[in-house]
């Protein structure tokens, strides 16, 4: 699911491209793509773009008149920018949104259609898709502390909680905890005053680091490699391969359909988190520890 720098370089990007431009038209191409109809789509039809916003992981295109278009793309959506009016596959297409200035597709790869477009009309409605989390950029000590600490949850738990945080997935949370050197599983009123410094800290770095990362790698173009998993990334997507810090190799915890990625010496003081279904499998037989696994793997 793209994520706060992802869902960044998009903005930015729709900004080079339809900021002061009217909007001509929009085909839904897939009827589960819009979930609102109130205003209707042809409302929209010849009105300015006037601000391109992020609420959590969605988009909004604001429009004069105080109407907005909200845009999730949830784990497959994608947006693609054309020059030249596509001949979209039903296939992947949802909607084709066409400009004066060219043409945004909207994709969805899978055959599962999660991703979503709302129309709504003024700011108090708008505020419904605010689920409250405080930016973990612009956040100050204070504030990351207070939305970390509302609530007793596992860190990965928490970070992800667009109650808390807004813009963080299962992605960038393995980064930001690889870097802050903290266990997914530990709780979040636990944390000692340091261990919230550090955590501030990173969320702040990793963000910065990749929104601007991204941005350099997608320069004037439009972001077309939008993906949860990138070559760069510490332990994200990364299971088996050495942490890039210390050489360990990245484990990982599976639960519904996603996953945290650790680093078992730089995290959890070389103590392997129990995944449910092979400790269940193993049960007595599940390592404990680095060096337990380590000897299981090389006597097979």
């Amino acid at each position: 699911m793209p994520e706060l720098p992802d869902i960044q370089i998009y903005i930015e990007s729709l900004g080079l491209r339809i900021f002061g431009k009217e909007l001509i038209d929009i085909k839904i191409i897939n009827p589960f793509l819009l979930r609102s109809v109130d205003p209707p789509l042809a409302e929209y039809n010849g009105k300015q773009i006037i601000g391109i916003e992020r609420i959590g992981k969605r988009i909004v295109l604001c429009f004069k008149q105080d109407l907005f278009l909200v845009v999730h793309l949830m784990i497959a959506g994608r947006l693609r920018w054309m020059e030249v009016k596509p001949k979209p596959s039903r296939k992947i297409a949802l909607g084709l949104f066409t400009f004066e200035s060219g043409f945004l597709l909207f994709t969805e790869a899978g055959t599962k259609r999660r991703a979503s477009l709302h129309a709504v009309r003024g700011r108090e409605a708008l505020a419904f898709f605010d689920r409250g989390g405080i930016d973990p950029v612009s956040s100050d000590e204070h504030n990351f502390r207070a939305a970390l600490t509302q609530e007793n949850h596992t860190l990965k738990r928490t970070l992800t909680d667009q109650r808390f945080f807004s813009g963080i997935g299962n992605s960038y949370s393995d980064e930001i905890l690889h870097a802050a050197g903290l266990s997914p599983f530990k709780q979040s009123q636990r944390l000692t005053d340091d261990e919230i410094h550090r955590l501030h800290r990173s969320c702040i770095d990793v963000l910065e680091i990749w929104t601007k990362r991204l941005r350099k790698e997608t320069g004037n173009g439009f972001p077309e490699k939008v993906t949860a998993f990138r070559e760069e990334m510490a332990v994200h997507g990364k299971y088996g391969e050495p942490c890039p810090v210390c050489g360990t190799a990245v484990q990982r915890i599976r639960y519904a359909e996603n996953e945290s990625n650790y680093c078992p010496k730089c995290q959890t003081a070389g103590k392997l988190l129990a995944d449910r279904g092979l400790s269940r499998l193993l049960k007595d037989d599940w390592p404990s520890t680095v060096e337990e696994l380590e000897a299981l793997q090389s006597s097979h």
